[in-house]
């Protein structure tokens, strides 16, 4: 008797159990005629053995589709997950399709498999994955064939469709900006670096600096709090030779902002400070805050457009990641011309 794994079987560990392709044990799993029948019987031997569930998502969408759009979220109380969230449903909603929405708190194969299971019940029409965490690509590789899936702000993932925006070009506009200023450099507090957005922000910052032929300084490692931005306000603050801070989100520039203002930094006239996101508030933070715009409606427009493709009878699979959205910067208050000295 065999032992069932520590994590449900997937339709790639059933292949190669079997010595076949996923694509095989997909055409036996669908009662397909074009298997030999020693194929499928050990096809079947090893679903037996492997205690494999096929998903109920791809066994609906061979019977029926419905109006709604499954949507995986991750982390969605922070602005940009929320955001890009409603950018999704009113893209949906223009389109005369619903969302479901399941938020998970991890986006491993297990979690992503549990909200697959929950949304499979609904029969959706198909998937949107919010995957900005470098865990997730593992996970949405083990999605089963056949399912329209787009994935929002990731690493592509072998072929499949998917939308972000350009990060790296965002924090080039950050540090750019500074620069023009007459900053000699710029500093970065990041993001978790487990994000890929987090990542990628850096390699903007670090390949403008370079391309400019600036000092890098070392990262600041935050969180996307705005507690990591004040307790990096308050470091900063007792050195001199800081004049320019890009923060990775506007949450953290409104907590480096209050730190800066409790030991006596001047924005923008002592330290200059960029956020990322332009979140609601930011216009009226003090200073109101220059920050990169990120065009969540855009993503949530483009996501839905390759989805229905898709879903779409007889259109050709849309394949790949198409080029990323471009972001913008937001000119306000808290930057200025860099200080003779400090």
């Amino acid at each position: 008797m065999s032992r069932q794994p520590a994590r449900a079987a997937v339709i790639k560990d059933v292949a190669r159990l079997a010595g076949v392709s996923h694509q095989t044990v997909s055409r036996v799993l669908n009662n397909h005629d074009s298997v030999r029948q020693e194929t499928r019987e050990r096809v079947l031997r090893a679903v037996e053995q492997l205690h494999f569930r096929p998903n109920a998502l791809a066994r609906g969408l061979a019977r029926r589709r419905s109006d709604v759009i499954g949507v995986v979220g991750f982390d969605t109380l922070l602005y940009g997950p929320a955001a890009t969230l409603l950018g999704v449903e009113r893209a949906a909603r223009r389109v005369g399709y619903g969302i479901s929405i399941v938020a998970v708190e991890r986006l491993d194969r297990d979690g992503l498999a549990e909200a697959v299971d929950q949304l499979a019940a609904q029969s959706v029409a198909g998937l949107v994955i919010l995957a900005p965490v470098t865990r997730a690509v593992a996970a949405v590789r083990d999605l089963p064939v056949g399912v329209p899936v787009v994935v929002v702000e990731s690493d592509q993932v072998d072929g499949l469709p998917s939308v972000s925006v350009d990060q790296r070009a965002g924090a080039g506009l950050a540090v750019e900006h500074l620069l023009a200023l007459g900053h000699e450099t710029v500093w970065h507090l990041s993001g978790q670096r487990d994000w890929i957005e987090a990542r990628s922000r850096i390699d903007g910052w670090r390949h403008s600096l370079a391309a400019a032929g600036r000092i890098v300084p070392p990262v600041i490692s935050g969180d996307w709090s705005a507690q990591s931005g004040y307790a990096a306000g308050c470091a900063l603050a007792a050195r001199r030779d800081v004049t320019a801070v890009f923060c990775a989100n506007d949450q953290q520039a409104l907590g480096m902002l209050r730190a800066f203002r409790e030991h006596g930094v001047r924005v923008p006239e002592d330290v200059s400070v960029v956020g990322f996101d332009d979140i609601p508030e930011a216009a009226y933070l003090s200073p109101p805050l220059t920050t990169v715009r990120q065009d969540f409606d855009e993503v949530g427009r483009r996501c839905l457009g390759q989805l229905l493709e898709l879903l779409e009878p007889g259109e050709r699979r849309a394949g790949g990641s198409r080029p990323a959205v471009a972001p913008t910067l937001v000119v306000r208050a808290s930057t200025g011309p860099a200080p003779a000295r400090r």
